[in-house]
């Protein structure tokens, strides 16, 4: 299942660097190698009953499909990058599984003309593909090698282009979909969750016929297990949508100025237990202890959850600084970003903790946490 990921969500961790095409990074997912050897034994076993080859040519034939399928794949998100990087936005990585993948954009498309081309240039790659695949195939002998490769993959990127072009979050029909309401409602958010749902209820939909079709004979056990796999995919991948549309919209609402909290700073030296009987008389809310020099001047921020691992008949022997992370350590925000300028810096250096800063002066500590609560209410309220 393609799909293309913006940095409204942090970048996907998985995935080894194997290369560039067209200057753009390519990663695999480790997931891949499993999903290959299956593959590669299951197209093997076929190639042994039906074209009547021996088994280590049969395998080798096997892993020959894999590699074409993996071809096909990157094309395809090939497709989608270079639509992307035609219209001004920088592609990050194609990242590959062997029956998906996924292309990473820096940036959100700028309209919705430019989203609804983007999304689609994935499945026509794939629609040509299986166009050439099948010219192939009507070419070639019927019961060779070459013919049921070419075979398989005009089915493959047939099914592929087909599926993708439904109108649901997360495949690429949904982006385009999303596209369009976009234009309609002039809110990408609201657009995004309306998208997301219109998944959630396509993949309930494939599930009842699927489960049909399996109850009247017409598709195997295997065949079931495999699509009912791609069916929560697509849910998950529509509820992580609408999730994501919520959060989007709420952008707005992160004001750095309220959501900054005061610092009480120590002398370094100070011990634990007496640093936190000082920030539990001080008369502001939200106070969060930090490390001072000689000098006054703030050198490190108390990281809590360190502090409350240290047993409390320990505390009063503990000083402050030892749980505590150096200033230079954590990431500063200027007074005065937007939020969605919040949001962005939160997500190019991830932390539980970060320094607000006007000019020099450090004014506060932001907790991500306190950002999620406002991007996330109804998460934050059942924590």
């Amino acid at each position: 299942m393609e799909q293309s990921r913006t940095p409204q969500v942090p970048p996907p961790a998985d995935g080894r660097p194997v290369g560039h095409v067209a200057g753009i990074p390519v990663h695999a997912n480790a997931s891949m190698l499993l999903l290959g050897v299956l593959v590669t034994v299951v197209y093997g076993n076929y190639a042994q009953a039906e074209l009547g080859l021996a088994q280590p040519w049969a395998y080798l034939v096997g892993l020959g499909f894999v590699v074409c399928l993996l071809g096909s794949v990157l094309l395809h998100e090939l497709g989608h990058a270079l639509t992307a990087r035609r219209f001004g936005i920088g592609v990050r990585r194609i990242t590959l599984e062997l029956l998906s993948g996924w292309t990473e954009m820096d940036r959100d498309a700028p309209a919705p003309r430019v989203d609804a081309l983007v999304s689609l240039a994935g499945p026509a790659v794939s629609l040509l593909l299986g166009g050439v695949a099948t010219a192939a195939a009507l070419v070639l002998p019927e019961r060779t090698v070459p013919g049921q490769i070419a075979f398989q993959l005009a089915v493959s990127n047939v099914l592929v282009a087909v599926f993708n072009v439904l109108p649901g979050l997360p495949l690429d029909g949904g982006r385009a979909l999303r596209a369009a309401l976009w234009a309609i409602l002039k809110d990408r958010n609201r657009a995004t969750v309306a998208a997301g749902w219109a998944g959630r209820v396509l993949a309930l939909i494939t599930a009842a016929v699927v489960v049909t079709l399996h109850l009247t004979g017409l598709l195997t056990l295997l065949g079931l297990i495999f699509v009912l796999l791609v069916v929560l995919t697509l849910w998950q991948g529509a509820g992580q949508s609408i999730r994501l549309g919520r959060m989007t919209g709420r952008f707005p609402l992160v004001d750095l100025g309220a959501l900054v909290r005061p610092v009480l700073a120590v002398p370094a030296g100070t011990p634990l237990g007496e640093a936190q009987r000082r920030r539990a008389e001080d008369p502001r809310p939200d106070v969060v202890l930090a490390v001072a020099d000689s000098a006054g001047s703030l050198t490190a921020v108390v990281d809590p959850v360190q502090a409350e691992r240290v047993p409390v008949d320990r505390r009063p022997w503990v000083s402050v600084e030892s749980v505590s992370r150096s200033r230079d350590a954590l990431t500063a925000l200027p007074l005065g970003l937007t939020g969605e300028q919040v949001v962005r810096a939160l997500q190019a250096h991830p932390g539980a903790q970060y320094l607000v800063t006007a000019g020099e002066d450090v004014v506060g500590v932001l907790r991500v946490a306190d950002v999620a609560a406002v991007l996330e209410p109804r998460r934050a309220s059942r924590t």
